[in-house]
This record gives C-alpha cells, structure tokens and sequence, in this order.
C-alpha cells in the first residue's frame, strides 16, 4: 500500500492543522484545529495516560461508545479517534470533535438580556435530544448549564455522557447504578441522597426544568448546599410532597426528613415569576413535579403548547433502542487490558478496514507505518511547550467534551463542592446575545422557506415563529444570534 494512502486511509496524519492550544488540565491537551480537506474546524483532545484509573478509563470508553450511537443534531459528534501506533501498549488517545464556542452556563452567566424567544427555542433543542437519547433507553444523569454545549447561532449540544446509563429492564447490579454523583443543583429529589437507585428518565426531565429555570432568571433555581437544604429548597416552591411521592424517595433518612417536615403549602410560579410567559410557567411547573411519574416525557413535553409554531414532529426523531451487547462491560469486573481493548475496539469504528481486520482475527499489535497519532505527538509537544500542565491556556477557547468535567472550564459557584477534579482558569469572551429577530436571515437548507423576519413581542405566538426560524439553521455565523465581544473566536 502506497505511503500516502496508508495515512489518508488510517492515521489520516495529513488531514488536520493544528492552529492553538485552547485548553489544558490533568487529562492533558485540547487543540483548535482545521480539516485541511474540508475546512472545518475542530476540537482535537489529547487525553493523557488514559488507563492510569480504571473507573476513569471505562468513564471515557462508555462516553466514546455512547457518542458513536447517537447521533443527532442536538448532541455532540466525535468526527473522529485517532489511530493508536500499538494496539497493546498506547497510553493516550486522540478525538476529534466538532469545534463549540462555548456553553449554556457561561451564556446564562454573562447574558442579563436572553429574551423569551431564546428560552423556548433554547428548551425546545434540549428537549428535542432528550425525546433521542430516551427513545434510545439512555438516561443522561448528569444535565446541566455546563455540559450543554453553545454556538453563535444559538444552537446548543448536549454533552458529557460519562455517568449516562443504557437501561435494559432488568434488575441492575450495584456497579451499575452506584456511581451517580450528578450536580446536586439539578438533581431530582427522588434521588436526592441517594446513590443506590431504580430511576426512570422522569430524572432528566427535572433537570431540564431546573436549566429551563435558569434560563428565565440567570439564576440556579435550587442552590443547595447539602441534600438537607437542597429538599427545603424544593419543598419551599413545590410544597410537602404527598405521602406518595415521599414513598418513591430511595434514600430512608431522606424520606424521615420529609415525612417529619412541617406542612408547606407551594408557591404559584406566577409569584415566583411574575413577568414570564403563562404558558412557559406551566409546563415549567410539570417538568418539576415532585413525583416523578407526574412529570411528562421528552415527547409529551415537546407537544406542550408553549411550543405551539415552533414544534414540528418531523424534526423530533426518535431511535432505536441501544443492544445490550454493547454495554456488557458494565456488568463486569474490568481490568486495564480489558479497557485497553475495549477502547481500541471502539477506536476501530472509525478506521473501518481495520475494522474488518480486527474482526477477521488478523491480530495486528504494531503497524508497519507510524500512524497519525505520531504526528500529532509532536506537534501537541511543540504547542504544550516548557510550561507543560502548569501553563496559562490561552485566552481564546472551545469546549470539547469526553469527560466533561475534564475540560478546561471556569472556577465559579459550582455545586459540586464534593468534587475534587481541578479545573483550570480561562479567561473567557463575554458571548452578548442579541434578540433572535436579528438572526432570522440565517440560512436553512432543509427549510429554505424559513427565512421571514420575525418581530419578537408580547405575543406568544409571534415568539414561537421567531425561535422556529432561529432553530431551521445551519449557520455557525457568530454574527447572528451571540454578538461575540472582545477577542473574535477562530
């Protein structure tokens, strides 16, 4: 096989260019970069001595697994893995990922001026990839303001998938379900203090709420700061829950707190919330029920009338739901070489004739040629420089995902006092968004007759036509709908 074509055909060595460092952390590197075939800018992660943890190894193969099976507009796409030069022996991993300017909690964070056209198309998107990975018997576990992905067009991604679960309708074991350590601000009360849990997608729906919330006032709806607070929070807004609803409560000491709490009557949100939408407080108030099986689905959601102009069904896919197969790992005891072999197995995806070696038994441990892989360790070397870990990131940055929790973000008011992963400071851009009238000219080629200006005003249905076009966009354009001031991104 000619040289040249080993690269283009394997390690594709030739097809990035890699332009800057837009992050750095413990995991290890995230470059900025362009697909020199078609133009299109990525986000190239460098994960460091990926099996030096287990958990943290099988973290990322579930990830990379769940990333390759859903596939939809709405979450994020690993383009591509980079060939390893050995198959028994690498270290590091490379993934390319489409390339995001930013995420919804640093959009909330700095934007006072998010209109009630940006809400609902926003909520509209995240409910859109929930009815997907739902449809496919995936529940995410851990949503949030920062594993929502933003670009300038308003379009949002969902990401890390890392504590996300396939369920499969028989009873879990306890490897499978004891892990949850989601963001306790948005985390349902059913699960509140416990980590041993039954739970349905009814827990992602409250976490939608909960965003959705934020979204109307740039503030966390329920900051608790321990799981006792995080209850009197809820139970302030909602009121006592029925005997019921306390009953589906898995945690005991939980259920005894609320059980004892004295009589609490719920606060209409429209006192809560004086100044929003009727139509967005109600189905605001049926994402956050206090009892999971009140709570709509993604689907039911999605055809609630506060979307009325904007929700089509076509647009709304469902898939189908993940084999058990894949997910078998689980279930399992690994070792560093079964994860090694795992993630070399998922990394052959995407390199599909040496897929079909693989399958075949040829069993090729090293390569006759240096793979892609080795290019870009030099070039990562170079941008990393003297400083190595402990250098300052750049000002500008993207965000890419695998884990989340990974990737360079900034130190603020983060719930997760009992997380002890560092995260580096990056100087961020203020992303000020504009009204969504200003970018209605953005173009769709699946709907090229939703190009009509819109005039965002008190009526609810002039707003669902304006987020509608804002949403039948293909645009990255950053002079559309988030007016990027200070330093321009790439």
């Amino acid at each position: 096989m000619p040289f040249k074509d080993f690269f283009t055909e394997y390690g594709e060595a030739n097809l990035y260019e890699i332009q800057e460092v837009v992050g750095k952390g413990s995991y290890g590197v995230v470059a900025a970069a362009v697909d020199t075939h078609t133009g299109e800018k990525v986000a190239i992660k460098k994960i460091n001595d990926i099996f030096e943890h287990v958990c943290e190894a099988t973290r990322i193969l579930r990830e990379i697994k769940l990333l390759r099976l859903l596939r939809h507009p709405d979450i994020v796409e690993i383009k591509h893995i980079m060939l390893p030069p050995c198959r028994r022996e690498f270290k590091d991993i490379y993934v390319v990922f489409e390339l995001m300017e930013t995420d919804l909690h640093h959009v909330i964070k700095t934007n006072d001026d998010l209109t009630p056209g940006h809400h609902q198309f926003f909520l509209y998107q995240l409910l859109r990839a929930l009815k997907y990975i739902h449809s496919a018997n995936v529940f995410h576990r851990d949503l949030k303001p920062k594993n929502i992905l933003a670009n300038a067009d308003c379009k949002l991604k969902i990401c890390d998938f890392g504590l996300a679960r396939a369920s499969f309708g028989d009873a879990p074991s306890a490897v499978f379900w004891t892990d949850y350590v989601a963001t306790r601000w948005y985390r349902a009360p059913e699960l509140c203090g416990s980590f041993f849990s039954k739970y349905t997608p009814a827990i992602d729906i409250w976490s939608i709420g909960c965003i959705f919330a934020e979204m109307i006032t740039g503030k966390p709806l329920f900051p608790g700061k321990n799981v006792v607070q995080q209850l009197e929070l809820i139970t302030d807004l909602l009121g006592t829950p029925s005997l019921e609803a306390i009953s589906r409560i898995r945690n005991e000491k939980a259920r005894r707190f609320l059980s004892s709490m004295r009589r609490k009557a719920s606060i209409p949100l429209s006192q809560r919330f004086p100044d929003v939408d009727p139509l967005a407080l109600r189905l605001l108030q049926r994402l956050i029920a206090f009892d999971p099986k009140d709570r709509p689905s993604a689907e039911e959601a999605l055809s609630d009338p506060y979307f009325y102009g904007l929700a089509n069904v076509e647009d709304e896919p469902s898939t189908q739901h993940i084999s058990k197969f894949e997910f078998e790992f689980e279930r399992r005891n690994l070792t560093k070489e079964d994860v090694r072999e795992l993630i070399y197995r998922e990394i052959l995806e995407y390199h599909p004739q040496m897929l079909q070696e693989y399958l075949r038994g040829v069993d090729q441990i090293h390569f006759m040629y240096p793979s892609g892989v080795d290019q870009f360790k030099q070039q990562f070397f170079r941008l990393e420089g003297p400083a190595g870990k402990a250098g300052r990131p750049p000002m500008r940055r993207r965000y890419a995902s695998l884990p989340r929790e990974r990737v360079c973000g900034l130190i603020d008011d983060d719930p997760d006092q009992s997380d002890s992963r560092s995260r580096a400071v990056v100087p961020v851009p203020r992303p000020a968004l504009q009204s969504p009238k200003n970018s209605l000219d953005i173009k769709r080629s699946e709907a090229p007759n939703a190009s009509a200006k819109a005039r965002p005003t008190n009526d609810h249905k002039q707003l669902c036509y304006s987020a509608r076009c804002l949403l039948r966009s293909d645009s990255i354009s950053a002079s559309k709908c988030i007016g990027v001031q200070g330093e321009d991104y790439l």
